[in-house]
């Protein structure tokens, strides 16, 4: 079977596509103007994913918090040879990360690309976890826990969820607890493994100056040379969540020498499809865009009224079955900057941006999309996250063209109520 072949004329784009025997999807996006390759080798399984049926069980498990984020640490030892240093023999940068809804192992190079590529593909494919390594490993990330607990800006993040959601299993960090990494056995990361590292639940996206032909060549020869069980849809099972927030006003106590305050606002709290999804980013992120970017709406009146700096920022993240925007930074005065942003947001509900506005808005969205699409590490990451959620990427600035002003203003008018907004401060434990 060939290759899929899709061309997107607009951004002098060609990317192919092939879904392997064993189910692995491949994705190559070849940039011959560029010097550098960057691979991802991605899977569907993040740290919310602990309630799920294991492969070829029938009774679902629920796995100690934290075991995602513990896998991929432990997939990088292996029996008689060290991964970053292969890596380095092949002059390429490794890395890897762990969020709520995925995990991803990554190398940037220069040279030696199908060294590379098949070092990534073996090394993630290949588990090797030992009774004493996986003890030696959770030493390693209580530190790394505990250095988290102690930095204000993590806090002021996982406080901030922590607040808008009751049950939903976002509100557990994405590294466990201390108390929970020491529950973790070798056999409940096959268990994991075995489940989410089917290849029918990855991804793997390579970009950069490759010849398609040959990098496939290589791929699936590589494939071909393993077996992997049966594989039947994941069941993954997750608590139900209300609309309303969990804490309306979180504050946390810590060292900071300059408070932190967060506005959180819920923005999903149940399952959507693909396009509306989509649809929703978009207007969610114009609507940010006009009220908090640097001159905006909001922004204007916060900087004349001295409630924000530089530090200042806005974000989303929307996912099929949940979703929240972060705004905030530090604030000499978190309660003012609170009650202003709040009352703020709440007169959305009467506003309305004219045609002119909504254009200017639009063009500001395609030129950072267009802008951050000159990253090869920008367009790997986001087009594997939105092929993840079964939706490209690269159709993003078409679909952002594509929206109304009645779209945008309908979307301002019904975006906030006050029982989905959440407070989060970080003040001193003065």
């Amino acid at each position: 079977m060939s290759m899929n072949k899709k061309e997107y004329e607009l951004l002098n784009e060609t990317v192919y596509t092939k879904v392997l025997p064993n189910g692995l999807t491949v994705i190559l996006l070849p940039k011959k103007e560029y010097s550098k390759t960057y691979a991802i080798f991605s899977t569907k399984y993040g740290s919310i994913d602990d309630t799920f049926i294991p492969l070829n069980k029938k009774e679902k498990v629920t796995v100690p918090k934290g075991i995602a984020h513990f896998l991929e640490h432990k997939l990088f030892e292996k029996e008689g040879y060290d991964v970053f240093s292969k890596f380095s023999e092949f002059g390429a940068s490794a890395n890897a990360f762990t969020s709520f809804t995925k995990t991803a192992y990554l190398f940037s190079a220069s040279d030696n690309i199908s060294e590379n590529i098949e070092t990534l593909i073996d090394f993630v494919q290949e588990p090797y976890f030992s009774d004493e390594s996986v003890e030696k490993e959770k030493g390693i990330i209580e530190q790394e826990i505990k250095m988290y607990d102690d930095n204000p800006g993590w806090q002021s993040f996982t406080g901030t969820v922590q607040a808008l959601f009751h049950n939903y299993p976002i509100i557990h960090d994405i590294a466990g607890t201390v108390d929970s990494i020491m529950q973790i056995t070798k056999d409940d990361l096959y268990t994991c493994y075995d489940t989410f590292y089917h290849p029918q639940n990855m991804v793997l996206f390579v970009a950069g100056p490759i010849d398609e032909e040959k990098i496939m060549t290589l791929i699936e020869n590589n494939q071909a040379d393993k077996s992997f069980e049966e594989q039947h849809p994941i069941e993954r099972f997750f608590p139900e969540e209300r609309e309303d927030v969990a804490i309306k006003n979180h504050t946390i106590h810590m060292p900071v020498s300059i408070p932190k305050c967060t506005i959180g606002i819920k923005e999903i709290w149940q399952r959507t499809s693909s396009k509306d999804l989509l649809e929703k980013e978009i207007l969610l992120r114009l609507t940010l865009d006009y009220l908090f970017a640097k001159g905006g709406k909001f922004y204007e009146i916060l900087y004349e009224e001295d409630l924000i700096d530089s530090s200042f920022s806005y974000s989303s993240t929307l996912e099929t079955d949940y979703g929240y925007t972060f705004i905030g930074g530090n604030c000499v005065n978190p309660d003012k900057f609170a009650e202003r942003t709040k009352e703020l947001l709440l007169s959305t509900k009467q506003m309305k941006i004219s045609a002119e506005d909504v254009n200017l808005i639009k063009k500001r969205r395609i030129g950072l999309l267009l802008r951050q699409m000159n990253s090869l590490e920008f367009v790997a990451n986001q087009f594997v996250d939105y092929h993840l959620l079964d939706i490209d990427f690269f159709t993003m600035i078409h679909e952002v063209e594509s929206m109304t002003v009645e779209q945008v203003n309908a979307f301002l008018n019904e975006w906030i109520s006050e029982e989905r907004i959440a407070i989060c401060k970080i003040v001193n434990n003065d």
